[in-house]
């Protein structure tokens, strides 16, 4: 009888050792190796994959590579295929991770529901075939040639997926798939690694395009080794607040595109549907004016929008004053709080400051930082800002308005949606094209701001 072995893999970046470790010596965690029991190296592959082996390549010079146009598959869905870069690529394997109940399923669902022309597969390891048909009715059925199949052994899905040749293959999750060549446990690092090897192989074998989705540890990353991010062409991380109907899907990896996309989703009653316009959902109409909202524009990616800054600025109720935040990091808030009080004279140190943007967002542009420092003074002095006005542009250490990225596209967006005003950078070069319909004020720090955000004067000690 062969003797079993066994190895420990580091859960965070796969790394193996024969022996167990405290540290990784590859990606320095601490207490991250667990003991897998593993099988003979010359039984990794399947048959059904070895079979369609891709033929060995051969040295070629860069001049003589010839390049053909890529042939994308249409999902379906624009918010998808934005992200993607235009549609699936043929023979892709992508990775789609997210917190528990975002929709990732639903979205996966929907994909293979729609009436798009091409045959799908939707691998299911986690839900009984009668729960999909529930959620199927929900969405709607437009595509016949959708096929479910419930397994969790990678060999028989292997050889369904030879059998049925489908043009797209769902694999809800990754972490239910196992192989009986390996005697691990699903969900282990030996088990995702050779799952996700095997699938890339296949997928490139024969052309198939194949999702794969993928669970999430509290930190927020995408579980298992960090070789399945290595191993996989795309990944796409589904965000969003489970209290929010609103979703973001945005591209960490593409090996076909860009990253910088994201696309914006509507949870409904009939699954996810697409937002074309985010502005328009990211922005709040009052019946009168109030102190300490704003509007700044913003651009993720090449996608210009107007988002709602909300700011509560409030005396201290005890000794130690509370910076709280949601969707922006707490740290850059400390920063322009500091320069707040360094250039305005403004005491925040004495002061609760709480931050908010509307529809739960996660924002990181730097470009929101006038918006941000707008908002900030409106809720200090409890004066609402002027009637019709944005901002964007970027603040220095020294108080220095420095101009943020797509300046223009930020100004297009805010004339599209009617706005009178818009506050940038004193620095920021002169613009391609003029944009008509909305005025430009230009400042190079923030002593300036204040006077242009407000109709009437305001009044208060520390003002100036």
């Amino acid at each position: 009888m062969a003797k079993v072995k066994k190895a420990y893999f580091c859960r965070e970046c796969g790394y193996d050792t024969s022996k167990w470790l405290g540290k990784c010596p590859s990606c320095g965690a601490w207490n991250s190796f667990a003991e897998e029991i593993i099988s003979a190296p010359n039984t990794s592959v399947p048959a059904l994959v070895a079979s369609h082996a891709i033929e060995p390549a051969h040295p070629q010079k860069v001049q003589e590579i010839e390049c053909g146009k890529t042939v994308r598959l249409d999902t379906g869905n624009s918010e998808v295929n934005r992200v993607l870069g235009g549609g699936v690529v043929p023979g892709s394997l992508i990775l789609l991770g997210g917190e528990p109940g975002i929709g990732k399923s639903t979205l996966s669902l929907q994909l293979a529901l729609t009436d798009n022309g091409m045959t799908t597969l939707y691998v299911s390891g986690e839900e009984s075939a009668e729960q999909i048909r529930l959620r199927a009715d929900r969405i709607g059925i437009h595509n016949q040639n959708c096929t479910v199949y419930t397994e969790t052994l990678l060999e028989n899905v292997v050889a369904q997926i030879e059998t049925l040749r489908p043009n797209i293959v769902v694999i809800d999750s990754i972490q239910t798939m196992a192989s009986s060549l390996l005697d691990s446990s699903p969900g282990s690092v030996s088990q995702i690694r050779e799952c996700a090897a095997t699938l890339l192989k296949y997928a490139k074998s024969i052309g198939t395009a194949i999702f794969i989705i993928g669970h999430i540890t509290k930190e927020g990353t995408i579980a298992g080794p960090k070789v399945l991010e290595h191993i996989v062409d795309v990944v796409l991380q589904f965000e969003g607040d489970n209290n929010n109907i609103y979703r973001i899907l945005r591209g960490i990896k593409n090996r076909f595109g860009a990253t910088f996309e994201i696309g914006v989703f509507e949870m409904t009653g009939t699954g996810l549907k697409c937002v074309e316009n985010p502005s328009e959902i990211l922005l709040t109409h009052y019946k009168e004016p109030l102190s300490g909202i704003g509007v700044g524009a913003s651009v993720d990616g090449v996608r210009p929008y107007l988002i709602e800054v909300q700011a509560l600025v409030s005396q201290a109720a005890y000794g130690t004053p509370q910076r709280n935040t949601t969707g922006f990091d707490a740290r850059r808030m400390n920063m322009l709080l500091a320069v707040i009080e360094k250039k305005l004279g403004m005491k925040m140190i004495q002061k609760d400051v709480f931050l908010n943007f509307a529809g739960g967002f996660r924002v990181s542009d730097t470009g929101l930082d006038l918006a941000i420092v707008a908002t900030i003074i409106s809720s200090y002095f409890d004066s609402p800002l002027s009637d019709g006005i944005t901002f964007a542009g970027e603040i220095g250490l020294s108080g220095e308005v420095r101009p943020a990225p797509r300046t223009e596209q930020r100004i297009a967006e805010a004339a599209r949606l009617g706005f009178k005003k818009i506050v940038i950078s004193g620095y920021t070069p002169k613009p391609n094209k003029a944009v008509t319909g909305i005025e430009v004020i230009k400042i190079h720090s923030i002593n300036e701001l204040p006077k242009h955000i407000f109709d009437k004067v305001v009044s208060g000690e520390e003002y100036i």
